[in-house]
């Protein structure tokens, strides 16, 4: 048998550093050659590393979370022949285990003669196990509250050092727990979750720090009534053949932001902070925000300005299905230069966007809701929606916010201008 050491793989780009965002194999699993071993990310791209040849992994060098340079030992694998570590070759050490909670010390038993005339203590609940240790409970106990997804740490014990019985389980279950005086309450929980930031949520925090910190925000909301625009599109939908992407109210906005910065191409900018540079573009390449399983992405939908109606939608959509199911490429997810927020039916009524940094602009769509309107004499029921948009104040007056923010308005209130070439 011979031994077999993976170090960071050198992903290139001038990368010096990834961080380790998960284990796929643990210290004891048998793997096969290409078997996936661990995923890591850079700034630029999540990257699976795989098994070199079939062994059994004898250890792992970091932890979920850890920032790991290019080149240094990560795995190390028992194999067969001779591996690729050189006889009297020095490898990395084993981590130190971290040492188990002394268990509590077991109390003399009392012999039968002498415990038959004493009385039998009251049951008295004792506080919920401490973080990090382990409670203590009969075998039987703990499958119980395992099937009934209890966690017995949350779990008052009546029992000797606090051990956990079956009547304390029962107690628990049915919203109540022993305490000294023989009255029952709900048992209090106690526990605290730590949760590492890693992988894509500690990339969308940085990214949120820096854009707040550097940024000075100015955000401007204005009502919209979209009636007629939810007219047109429910009729594009109806009439919508059964291959064409689905008609929402962002390929309505995508046309008319691009059609807003045509008067004020400054809007479709980048600000270099470190320079003091201003990158003002001539393709507008939208980013739209998305939440996914693994958090915030934000895919590009790319020179918008040469796309009609339905080709936005078309393009919104596929973009969409591959930042949620994780095929989204590199190229996709980076590169925007204005951005386009939404919750959809959770859009509430006013939010505050976040610009995301370098850009200098991002448009917020809130909820669309039936409000009466005064038109003509009297109230009338009319679909209004908000929307909420964040500049850079340092590229953006506040005039220039206002004016681009109601020439969006302008056209989305009157949908037909959007398809008008001037």
């Amino acid at each position: 048998m011979g031994e077999h050491l993976i170090k960071m793989p050198d992903i290139g780009e001038g990368v010096a550093e990834a961080e380790l965002v998960e284990w796929a194999v643990e210290v004891g699993s048998l793997v096969s050659e290409d078997d996936v071993l661990a995923a890591v990310m850079t700034d630029k791209a999540t990257v699976e590393i795989p098994a070199p040849t079939d062994g059994k992994i004898t250890w792992l060098g970091a932890e979920v979370g850890d920032t790991v340079a290019i080149g240094a030992a990560i795995i190390r694998m028992e194999v067969a022949g001779e591996g690729n570590v050189k006889p009297g070759e020095a490898l990395p050490a084993e981590p130190t285990p971290k040492p188990d909670p002394a268990p509590a010390p077991k109390k003399a038993e009392a012999s039968p003669a002498k415990a038959e005339p004493a009385a039998k203590p009251a049951p008295v609940a004792r506080a919920n196990t401490p973080a990090g240790q382990k409670p203590l409970a009969a075998p039987s106990v703990r499958r119980r509250a395992m099937e009934a997804g209890v966690d017995l740490r949350t779990v008052p014990g009546s029992g000797p050092a606090g051990r956990i019985e079956h009547d304390d389980l029962d107690a628990y279950l049915n919203g109540h727990a022993r305490n000294g005086n023989g009255s029952h309450g709900r048992a209090a929980d106690t526990s605290i979750k730590e949760i590492k930031l890693v992988g894509m949520r500690r990339k969308i925090a940085e990214q949120m720090v820096r854009a707040k910190s550097s940024i000075p925000h100015i955000t401007y909301v204005d009502e919209v009534d979209v009636t007629a625009l939810e007219d047109l599109r429910a009729q594009l939908n109806a009439d919508a053949k059964a291959d064409q992407a689905r008609m929402t109210i962002l390929p309505f906005l995508m046309r008319a932001m691009a059609r807003a910065i045509e008067d004020q191409p400054l809007l479709n900018s980048r600000f270099d902070d470190d320079a003091g540079i201003i990158q003002q573009y001539g393709g507008i390449h939208m980013g739209i925000a998305a939440q996914t399983d693994a958090g915030l992405v934000v895919p590009v939908v790319r020179h918008v300005e040469t796309l009609n109606l339905r080709a936005c939608a078309t393009e919104l959509t596929r973009l969409s299905e591959a930042a949620k199911n994780g095929t989204a490429t590199r190229e996709e997810l980076t590169g925007s230069t204005i951005t386009i927020t939404s919750l959809g039916k959770m859009g509430g009524l006013v939010t505050t966007p976040v610009i995301n940094h370098p850009e200098v602009a991002i448009i917020g769509v809130n909820k669309i809701r039936v409000m009466p309107v005064w038109k003509d004499g009297e109230f009338i029921p009319r679909k209004m929606m908000n929307l909420s948009s964040s500049f850079d104040h340092r590229v953006i007056d506040g005039w220039d916010a206002a004016v681009f923010v109601q020439r969006i308005k302008g056209l989305l209130e009157s949908p037909a201008t959007i398809f008008i070439e001037d």
